[in-house]
């Protein structure tokens, strides 16, 4: 692995994670968003993610190009590492929160109001869980950038 695909990988892992913090921000901020321009409540929305692994054509290009241990060091599967990548965002499906308010205009006929599936207290832990992965991030590439100018000055 190389100084390069070192600092790719810590910059994928912050491009995920501050998109995790951007739909956790837009799901605190519908938390009482009772109608929608589709309808209904505003529904939470997850940021799914996964390993992301180059294509066979780069890994082969690696290995053409003499870099094939560098390919496949520290995976199990012959892969090369490569960080991480979205997957998609999806709708949380847990069922919507009711409030009885008989006076809201959004009331059913039993006088129930449906409010959005967010519960701050655990959309601020994943905050807070997304933030920490962020911060290590920073630290990794500070940690490589601090290897790089101890490796500088060794040329002096």
């Amino acid at each position: 692995m190389g100084f390069m695909d070192s600092l790719n990988i810590s910059a994928s892992g912050m491009t995920a994670e501050r998109l995790r913090m951007d739909v956790i921000s837009n799901n605190l901020a519908n938390v009482n968003t009772t109608q929608t321009p589709g309808g209904g409540p505003f529904r939470r929305k997850e940021v799914n993610l996964s390993e992301a692994t180059p294509s066979f054509s780069d890994t082969l290009d690696q290995m053409a190009n003499g870099e094939g241990e560098a390919a496949v060091s520290g995976s199990t599967d012959g892969s090369a590492l490569a960080g991480v990548k979205v997957t998609g965002i999806v709708n949380d499906n847990s069922p919507f929160l009711e409030e009885y308010d008989p006076s809201s205009p959004d009331a059913d006929k039993r006088g129930y109001v449906k409010k959005p599936n967010i519960n701050v207290v655990s959309e601020m832990v994943d905050m807070m869980s997304a933030s920490r992965a962020y911060e290590a991030d920073v630290t990794a590439v500070d940690a490589a950038k601090g290897m790089a100018e101890k490796a500088l000055d060794i040329g002096k």
